[in-house]
């Protein structure tokens, strides 16, 4: 069960501390709270969670800092819609809006190399008024003789970086707990220039122990990717994960799934469930056209393949873009061939402009029909 309070209601107020010691002496039953900021608002919200099926939903609702109840189902009980289209989405961090309704283009190196190639890379995005990037340490392959990220030792360049070209957040893949200390350490030594999003990558959507250690922290929001050979729901039960520890600020990115019927592709592409994704669920909705489509490949009409397949997430609501970028794609340590130059990037951003546009102006065609 899900209790919605009243917005801006604060831990001490009479009618709050009132509410909780009615919950807690509810036999059976487990009390989780969790705290959404939003623009104008901050909403607490309280999972009932155990044996729930006996209350009353009027006399849960008739408690004082309770605004509105629901029923929840089973699955995603936290990060779900529950059939309540209405449900807030999404989060604040680093003064970026991250919903359902937002978009943001996280370009950047998919592995970082020199601090060379990452100036150059924060220059462009400044250059082009972006505020996000993709900035990879830690890098888990398939090799073990590849290439594995410099990991903590680029950490301290890469945030100064960051703070000099006003990069505001930053993606960035951990595998381990211990990259989350390493990463808070070196953005404490540096003054906090900007905001990490801790991302998970796809190899280790099931590695629960991993899912639990950043779920329990609340500082740093988190990015899932699908998982490449499980089904949406396993990952989205992953995502769960998350939040069950605590930590809804939660992004789900869609990356291609590992299958050949995707070929010539690296992966097949999965963006048509953009919206799915959106419907089941509150988070915002995150797509990699580059680890999706894996090629520079250019279609019989000029344009990149890579940037059809974003335009086509774009289109259908996607959220954020992970999109590699490199100043030498031919230099680049991990996924040099699928990485965008420098010179393409205004090509890039002009061309999302277009597919954001057209997104806005369907959604309107069916609001209008909705409305009349």
């Amino acid at each position: 069960m899900l209790l919605i309070l009243h917005p801006n209601i604060k831990d001490t107020d009479p009618a709050y501390v009132k509410t909780l010691a009615y919950l807690h002496q509810l036999s059976g039953v487990t009390v989780q709270h969790h705290q959404v900021s939003g623009q104008q608002q901050v909403l607490q919200e309280i999972y009932l969670l155990g044996s729930t099926h006996a209350l009353s939903i009027d006399e849960i609702e008739a408690l004082p800092a309770v605004e509105k109840v629901i029923r929840i189902s089973e699955e995603y009980r936290i990060l779900g819609r529950h059939k309540d289209l209405q449900r807030k989405t999404g989060f604040q961090y680093k003064g970026l809006n991250f919903d359902q309704n937002s978009l943001h283009i996280f370009a950047g190196l998919c592995a970082v190399d020199n601090p060379k190639h990452v100036e150059e890379m924060m220059i462009a995005l400044k250059a082009n008024g972006l505020e996000c990037t993709r900035m990879g340490a830690y890098k888990p392959r398939t090799n073990p003789y590849a290439f594995q990220g410099h990991g903590k030792e680029c950490l301290p360049w890469v945030f100064d970086l960051a703070g000099k070209y006003g990069i505001k957040v930053i993606a960035m893949e951990v595998t381990h707990e211990s990259h989350m200390e390493e990463i808070d350490q070196a953005l404490h030594d540096a003054g906090n220039p900007c905001g990490v999003i801790m991302q998970i990558g796809t190899r280790n959507t099931q590695n629960f122990e991993l899912l639990k250690a950043i779920g329990k922290q609340s500082e740093y929001p988190a990015l899932l990717k699908r998982g490449f050979g499980i089904t949406l729901s396993e990952s989205l039960n992953a995502a769960e994960y998350l939040a069950s520890a605590g930590n809804s600020q939660v992004i789900f990115c869609l990356r291609g799934m590992k299958s050949e019927f995707g070929a010539p592709h690296r992966n097949m592409v999965d963006f048509a469930q953009v919206p799915t994704v959106k419907r089941l669920t509150r988070m915002p909705v995150c797509i990699d056209p580059s680890h999706s489509v894996g090629s520079r490949d250019v279609a019989p009409d000029g344009v990149l393949e890579l940037c059809h397949a974003t335009a086509q997430g774009v289109l259908a609501g996607a959220n954020m873009v992970l999109v590699d970028f490199h100043p030498a794609p031919q230099k680049a340590l991990v996924d040099g061939p699928q990485a965008l130059t420098l010179n393409e990037l205004d090509l890039f951003i002009k061309d999302m402009e277009i597919a954001r546009k057209a997104y806005l102006a369907r959604v309107a065609v069916w609001q209008r029909a909705s409305d009349a």
